[in-house]
């Protein structure tokens, strides 16, 4: 009996060894190769997977169908450093989703669905380093704060969207970005253009496949062509060219003073009637005194 027990007693062993090492608290249809890793990459998930561990650090999510992430999912997993959640469905993230994690340094949103890049979608994650958001086809729309208190980025993947135009102002709260992509985008080359051409050619040293890497369309014929063709006086027509908000300043400007001109010549009138009047009472009181 002495002998068997000590024989299945290293096979024991590595049993135990192998499950406390690979089936602790791993959800089901993921591989946890150790305690802090939750590997769930290409297992057709529809949704986020029950029963996380909660001192998770790395979570591989990717090459799955999962269509949205509930508002509250991260508030738990304050340990979270790496996130991977590219190539899933998703069509949008609520404004904080992340905003809980704060030692998040990696996360992958590339090849989804997304559409819009809302202002306050990742909170202050002031530990992220790197943040791909490449192959989103659809994403046109970047809110104005939406990088806003990212102080700690220095990779930033915007390849393949859907932009023509992109404010150069969000890109501006990322003082330590060192490697911008923005190559396969459909950039037109008008007005709008002209700031983040003036930019890209301030930082070509952050696109790592230089100017000649990203192509725009010409507003004459459509021609597409690579911005290191281009020039800043390929924009000169713009500096005259007045914004939507110039506009708007014109428009009200020309109704206030057009307010102010009616207003100014219906007192005018007005006084002039007043005056008008006490002349002629004057001049008749002095007719009754000589009667």
């Amino acid at each position: 009996m002495l002998p068997c027990i000590n024989w299945l007693q290293p096979f024991l062993a590595l049993i135990s060894s192998t499950l406390l090492t690979h089936g602790h608290n791993c959800p089901s249809r993921c591989l946890c190769p150790d305690h802090h890793t939750v590997n769930c990459t290409s297992q057709g998930l529809t949704g986020i997977p029950d029963s996380v561990p909660l001192d998770v650090r790395r979570l591989l999510l990717s090459n799955n169908w999962i269509p949205w992430i509930p508002s509250d999912f991260l508030v738990l997993y304050s340990d979270l450093l790496y996130l991977d959640l590219r190539n899933n469905s998703l069509s949008q993230l609520e404004p904080g989703t992340l905003s809980s994690s704060s030692r998040l340094v990696f996360l992958d949103l590339g090849s989804n669905n997304l559409t819009e890049i809302p202002s306050g979608m990742f909170g202050e994650l002031k530990s992220l380093i790197k943040l791909r958001l490449g192959n989103n086809p659809y994403l046109t729309i970047v809110g104005r704060n939406s990088f806003t208190g990212l102080t700690s980025l220095r990779e930033l993947e915007l390849e393949r969207n859907g932009f023509a135009i992109l404010d150069v102002r969000v890109l501006e709260p990322l003082p330590s970005l060192r490697t911008i992509r923005l190559e396969g985008n459909p950039w037109l080359c008008n007005c709008h253009f002209a700031k983040l051409f003036v930019w890209l050619t301030q930082n070509r040293h952050k696109l790592p496949a230089g100017m000649e890497g990203i192509e725009c369309s010409l507003p004459m014929d459509g021609r597409r062509v690579p911005l290191s063709l281009l020039s800043e006086d390929s924009f000169r027509e713009c500096h005259g060219t007045l914004t939507l908000t110039d506009y708007l300043i014109v428009i009200f400007s020309g109704i206030s003073v057009s307010f102010a001109a009616i207003m100014a010549s219906f007192l005018l009138a007005s006084i002039v009637h007043c005056f008008h009047r006490l002349s002629k009472g004057s001049k008749g009181d002095e007719e009754e005194g000589k009667e």
